[in-house]
């Protein structure tokens, strides 16, 4: 099917320019977000917090402080295409390189850590009191003013309130048992697994949610999940029960976007099925409105027909549109996936 026939958004439903939602994380995220930001003005990332590698990893470690790294990446996303905008992103993803402690550390997870120690109070000396009032929640008052600092079209939240692990079974992550079930703990050591990763899970199992993610998701119009690291930042944000009960409950349509192609380690080999299969199988009382697709992810009948079967148990129709890179690599087009975007969400 083509995007203009999913039921469009009707006018006289919502506002004008609809809420809209993304969860996820990494590169993953701040593609749909450097997309959606060309959708709608009134945009909220939900952010996965399991990061625990490089500069994230390390504030994590010592100041025992959510892993900023991908809250960073997507408030990147979400700077304007203006001089203002892309020097501000620059500023927020540039790396030091030195043979001491700063190095690799990128300076937007310094800027939003230093926030958040401001906020929280452990370091509050000079700090204004209209700053101080925010500190009840220093993590969202933190973001909220890198981004206002960034001219940022949109709100980063993280979708918990505290630092999370992902723990997951993996078949076949020793070579001499290739059929043996393993347990492995962290985000990077999942997402660089040589075995199969069979099914993820959170420790600890029921954190606390964003209450204002909660609060974004049930007044949603259009939430888009994916794409992105599919059992480390895409599903993580679907095993909060807070979260997904928002997500449940919410009227929002949902549209899922599904990578372009597997990735090394985390889903070698898995076709665009399996992968909601995979989703499924997390998250099975999950419904979907619509699964958006690359065209050239999509290499026989066989697995369009697969893909339709897996997209109809969530209730969705499949969207087939040209979203990726026009060199062929496996980037999204920013432009591109912002028209498939308005498409779905019938603002064209």
């Amino acid at each position: 099917m083509t995007a203009a026939s999913v039921p469009p958004y009707l006018p006289g439903t919502g506002p004008p320019s609809p809420r809209v939602v993304a969860l996820g994380g990494g590169h993953g995220l701040a593609a749909s977000l450097s997309a959606l930001r060309h959708v709608s003005p009134r945009l909220t990332a939900v952010v996965t917090v399991a990061d625990n590698g490089g500069s994230s990893g390390r504030l994590r470690d010592e100041l025992g402080v959510l892993p900023p790294g991908d809250l960073r990446q997507a408030l990147a996303a979400l700077c304007g295409d203006d001089d203002w905008g892309r020097t501000w992103a620059s500023v927020l993803q540039h790396r030091f390189r030195s043979s001491g402690d700063l190095h690799d550390h990128a300076l937007g997870n310094l800027l939003i850590v230093a926030l958040w120690d401001l906020l929280s109070g452990a370091d509050s000396e000079g700090v204004p009191g209209a700053v101080r009032k925010e500190a009840s929640a220093p993590h969202v008052a933190g973001l909220d003013w890198v981004a206002r600092l960034l001219g940022a079209r949109g709100r980063v939240l993280p979708m918990s309130a505290v630092p999370l692990d992902v723990v997951a079974k993996v078949r076949g992550s020793d070579p001499n048992a290739p059929d043996a079930v393993t347990q492995i703990r962290g985000q990077v050591q999942v997402a660089s697994t040589r075995g199969r990763v069979v099914s993820v899970a959170l420790d600890p199992p029921d954190p606390p949610a964003c209450a204002e993610a909660v609060t974004a998701l049930r007044a949603a119009d259009w939430v888009v999940v994916g794409p992105g690291s599919w059992y480390t930042s895409v599903l993580p944000n679907l095993l909060v029960p807070e979260l997904f009960a928002a997500l449940h409950a919410t009227a929002a349509r949902r549209l899922l976007t599904v990578n372009l192609a597997p990735q090394q380690g985390e889903t070698d080999e898995m076709t665009p099925a399996q992968h909601l299969i995979a989703l499924g199988e997390h998250a099975p009382d999950l419904r979907l409105d619509a699964v958006l697709v690359d065209r050239a992810s999509l290499h026989t009948t066989a697995e369009r027909d697969a893909l339709s079967d897996a997209a109809g148990r969530f209730g969705a129709q499949v969207v087939v549109s040209d979203v990726r890179a026009r060199d062929g690599s496996p980037r999204h087009d920013v432009l591109r996936l912002a028209a498939a975007y308005l498409d779905i969400m019938g603002l064209t």
